[in-house]
């Protein structure tokens, strides 16, 4: 009577142990991306709930903007990826840019943000 083996074997689990690097270190290229990209939608959220921020010119509110950035080591945006447009009474800040890293030899995970917030002025609380 023969027992049959179950298991995996040695090269099973150097083919499994090899896929599972390659996707840590996808992540590891991956996280930083839209790490970076979560702090510039907190970055717009915090600019549109300064007070009195519709009454700013547009120099004064891309400084706040990266201001903001520089504190949470945002390097991949820059100025020229930052358009402000006047709309009614506010402002609609657009910043959208694309980061590349290189993976592995020539090839590159290249990922594209593009985040919108739109900066309008505080509604009175006043009784109705």
């Amino acid at each position: 009577m023969k027992r049959q083996q179950r298991g995996m074997t040695l090269i099973g689990f150097i083919m499994v142990l090899g896929v599972a690097g390659v996707f840590a270190y996808m992540g590891m290229k991956l996280i930083p991306m839209y790490s970076e990209y979560y702090t510039v939608k907190q970055s717009l959220e915090g600019i549109a709930k300064e007070p009195g921020i519709t009454t700013q010119d547009t120099a004064r509110i891309k400084d706040l903007f990266f201001r903001r950035l520089y504190v949470s080591y945002a390097e991949n945006v820059k100025p020229e990826h930052v358009k402000i447009t006047r709309k009614d009474a506010g402002f609609v800040v657009n910043v959208d840019y694309e980061v590349r890293k290189p993976l592995i030899a020539n090839i590159d995970v290249v990922g594209r943000f593009q985040a919108e917030q739109e900066l309008r002025r505080e509604r009175d609380s006043g009784s109705y």
